[in-house]
């Protein structure tokens, strides 16, 4: 079901003040207004000293924050908890499949059975794995170059019970085929996805994921201090909760002896209660998203992508797009070194990340069209061998 607008592009603009050539959103996006503010007011109802009413304030937000995130998930508020990070979010999965018996469609094999993880991701997408993998959970098995279907198909066999894939790479912004690769697995094997690069920058489908993490701190703007966790209800008995505490189980408080039986839901993955004011300025960010629609979002930052990178062009430098549509892209400029590249757009006030040789730009839908100038004349001043 899409998601209804109601803000209109020039309003959800005016959201945003960060310095026009800031084009390092994969990093860090700087938050909105909206989320500034919710920041402040918890801060201010945290020092006065409101007590429980503050506390039923930031529950209260909480289960905002679970249903906008379900809302933009195709989920159930259930569905939804709150951790620390994206990677708190993938230590779970990971813990979580260590300890379950192998679905009907995969055989018994090392430490009961393999997650495909590609090689290359991001190291917060893979330590999850290798962590759980040195406690007894499932063996890693590296998959080279992007994670497409055809590469997941040609590692796949009977101990294959997850794969664990980025939605868009930090490196390159190659956006992974979720649908594709799903089919690929078939319903028996747990699909786990690393959203942070993709979730407030792509329209992301996210039907396809069995488990999805993302945290708050780049594309939606909303700073640090929580992600969202999609569980579904469809793999909850193939879960036991591996990092599970006090707040993942039932009547924990009260209880004549532990453990006790995990929470329905979601929640069930959790070590304890969430940053209620992150996870209330996460909820801001997400409700931001909905309220301007996914699509445009995304589209807005195409646009800015793609003017950044035909100025790259337009300058000498070699662009790369991204492979099935992201935020992020690199260039490069022949014959000169990649740091004195990078040293140069920082002088002129460009906030750019170097990375492998290349240049990632990763802007926002409110980056302007004088960062592409700014860009161009950057790299001309650039000396060439």
């Amino acid at each position: 079901m899409p998601v209804r607008t109601t803000l209109p592009v020039t309003d959800y603009l005016r959201q945003f003040d960060e310095p026009a050539g800031y084009l390092d959103f994969a990093r860090f996006g700087p938050v909105s207004a909206e989320v500034s503010q919710v920041l402040t007011r918890a801060a201010g109802r945290m020092h006065s000293g409101h007590g429980w009413d503050t506390l039923a304030e930031l529950d209260a937000a909480t289960l905002d924050a679970a249903r906008s995130a379900a809302d933009l998930l195709g989920a159930r508020p259930e569905e939804i908890a709150f951790v620390g990070s994206t990677s708190h979010g993938l230590f779970a999965a990971a813990h979580a499949l260590a300890g379950t018996a192998p679905g009907p469609g995969t055989a018994p094999g090392p430490a009961a059975g393999t997650v495909l993880v590609g090689r290359r991701d991001f190291p917060g997408a893979l330590y999850p794995w290798l962590r759980a993998a040195d406690h007894g959970g499932l063996a890693v098995r590296p998959v080279d170059g992007p994670v497409t279907a055809d590469a997941v198909r040609a590692h796949l066999d009977g101990t294959v019970r997850a794969v664990s894939v980025c939605a868009v790479d930090a490196a390159t912004g190659f956006r992974a085929p979720l649908a594709e690769i799903r089919e690929v697995i078939g319903p028996d094997r747990v699909l786990v996805v690393d959203a942070v690069q993709a979730l407030g920058a792509v329209d992301l489908d996210a039907g396809p994921a069995d488990v999805l993490a993302c945290g708050g701190q780049k594309w939606l703007r909303a700073g640090w201090g929580a992600a969202l966790l999609l569980v579904r209800d469809r793999v909850a008995d193939r879960l036991r909760p591996g990092l599970s505490g006090w707040s993942g189980v039932v009547d924990p408080i009260d209880a004549p002896h532990h453990p006790r039986p995990p929470r329905p839901g979601a929640v069930a993955h959790t070590l304890t209660n969430p940053d209620g004011p992150a996870v209330a300025a996460l909820g801001a960010g997400l409700d931001l998203v909905r309220a301007v629609g996914p699509a445009r979002v995304a589209a807005l930052v195409a646009d800015a992508l793609d003017g950044l990178l035909d100025a790259a062009r337009s300058a000498g430098a070699e662009a790369a797009r991204p492979v099935g549509g992201s935020g992020i892209g690199r260039l490069r400029l022949p014959g000169a070194d990649p740091r004195a590249v990078h040293r140069t757009l920082t002088d002129s006030g460009l906030a750019t990340t170097l990375r492998g040789g290349w240049i990632r730009l990763s802007p926002h839908a409110s980056t302007g069209p004088e960062a592409a100038a700014r860009l161009a004349g950057a790299l001309r001043s650039v000396p060439v061998a």
